[in-house]
């Protein structure tokens, strides 16, 4: 049947209009706003707990994109030790409003999408559940939380939220492991038995017993009382802040705390682990009387040695033990690796050693300087991968999620959202589950004794341990009134 003319010149008329309207709308905003211009959509307003120390440089790099503006600043201290960072973090941010206490800032500061989360461990899951609670997306420095109990719940909170999460272990995004990834998955070495993760922490005062309070030497302009948070009230303690705490159960989660999350991360990545089974350890003493260790339940030790056990996965066909060790305690150099050779980094402070059936991969700490050895070969190494953004981009990427959208391609792409950091974080405090308890002792035949010094075994999908229920106690914390979770 022949159309009417008039019906197709019409028809013709409006396909031409509608491809102008569509070259219309297809213009890139930032053309149509100008140069530097940034569509409200994409805009990111962002806020920082904790600016001082680490919590600088998390600010000043998730604030580097231009899309990214600055409204909200928190920190405890103003006057006090190591408060320089704190306050060049408020000059370089003077349209931002400071606090000191990240409740009344996310709940006065309406606009907010996302933040920062820099402060000692024991507060990571105060400000993170906070903040998702009102449906900001976080950034939680490494460990991702004080206790398992807390990381499954902050794991748990994202997906029910449906906040972009990222925790602070930016070794996640170098790209070096990635070399890491691609010889496991080609049976470079042969399936993994074996794993060997060391560290030189404790970089801090650790082994030795409690600091007394002392009220009358707490900076002006430090507010304690918001410092402690969820731990039980004390006098203030000199020497805790700004950096002492990590080795003091209450706040800190020792050396597996500090390094852990950077790490064990390269084989639980490479090898896609999940939780552990089981956990067994030993711990450096202290001695100060002859044949008496010291007691010191209320501390991280001096060093220790932990085993974890993990079944096989669909990277890895066996079973397989991590060791860890701290406190400078290194592996021994296997007769593969020439014994002029550094283990790990350079100097062999941190590092991880993946032993298979036909090989070992070591690497340092952030999966940098991967090297491959095999029988009869020479050492391979990856190729140096150039770097330009800070921290491998790890801040940025997390920005770029959020404008994106929970659950998109680029969210997903995260090397360390909450679905992969939570049971990451979960692994790397089972080790301290095993410290804490390896101290535990109680009176027997008028004696006291430790009773808990064995094999652990883990349920990982109920948090429990299952054949020593004081080891439990670990596995959350008390918290102070009015800071439960």
């Amino acid at each position: 049947m022949n159309k009417d003319p008039k019906e197709t010149n019409s028809r013709r008329s409006f396909l031409k209009q509608a491809a102008t309207a569509a070259t219309i709308f297809i213009v890139p905003r930032h053309v149509l706003g100008g140069v530097g211009y940034v569509a409200p959509s994409d805009q990111v307003n962002l806020a920082a707990v904790g600016i001082g120390g680490k919590g600088r440089t998390d600010l000043i790099h998730a604030a580097l994109p231009k899309n990214v503006r600055v409204v909200g600043l928190c920190d405890v201290d103003t006057q006090g030790k190591g408060v320089t960072e704190i306050l060049q973090s408020i000059a370089d941010f003077p349209e931002a409003n400071f606090y000191k206490d990240f409740r009344e800032m996310l709940d006065k500061e309406k606009d907010i999408d996302a933040v920062t989360i820099s402060t000692p461990d024991h507060t990571h899951a105060s400000a993170a559940v906070y903040a998702m609670e009102r449906s900001k997306h976080v950034y939680v420095q490494k460990p991702l939380t004080h206790n398992v109990r807390e990381a499954r719940m902050l794991t748990e909170m994202a997906r029910e939220k449906k906040v972009v999460t990222q925790m602070g272990n930016q070794g996640a995004s170098n790209p070096d492991q990635l070399q890491v990834q691609e010889w496991v998955a080609a049976g470079a070495i042969g399936p993994i038995s074996e794993v060997k993760v060391w560290t030189n922490r404790p970089v801090w005062p650790q082994g030795i017993p409690l600091p007394k309070p002392d009220a009358s030497l707490q900076p002006a302009g430090l507010d304690w009382d918001l410092w402690l948070g969820p731990a039980k009230w004390t006098e203030y303690t000199p020497e805790m802040h700004p950096f002492n705490w990590r080795g003091w159960w209450q706040y800190g989660t020792g050396a597996l705390g500090d390094m852990g999350c950077h790490l064990i991360d390269v084989p639980f990545r490479a090898l896609g682990l999940h939780y552990p089974t089981a956990v067994e350890c030993s711990i450096g003493s202290v001695y100060r009387r002859m044949w008496v260790p010291e007691h010191l339940p209320a501390g991280c030790p001096p060093s220790s040695y932990v085993v974890l056990d993990f079944e096989s996965t669909a990277k890895n066909p066996v079973p397989m033990k991590m060791t860890w060790t701290d406190g400078g305690i290194r592996p021994n150099h296997p007769d593969l690796i020439p014994a002029n050779e550094d283990l790990g980094e350079t100097g062999g402070n941190n590092g991880v050693m993946m032993i298979g059936t036909k090989g070992i991969i070591t690497s340092g700490v952030y999966g940098l300087n991967p090297k491959l050895y095999r029988p009869g070969e020479p050492v391979q190494k990856a190729p140096e991968k150039i770097t330009t953004e800070p921290e491998y981009g790890h801040h940025r990427k997390w920005i770029d999620a959020i404008v994106s959208g929970f659950d998109s391609k680029i969210h997903r792409s995260l090397t360390s959202s909450f679905d992969y950091a939570g049971p990451l974080t979960e692994t790397v405090l089972m080790g301290n589950i095993a410290i804490r308890s390896y101290l535990l002792r109680k009176t027997v035949d008028e004696r006291l004794r430790y009773y808990a010094r064995k094999k652990l075994l883990w349920d990982g999908e109920n948090m429990k341990i299952t054949n020593l229920e004081a080891a439990n106690q670990f596995v959350t914390r008390a918290y102070r009134k009015g800071w439960e979770l």
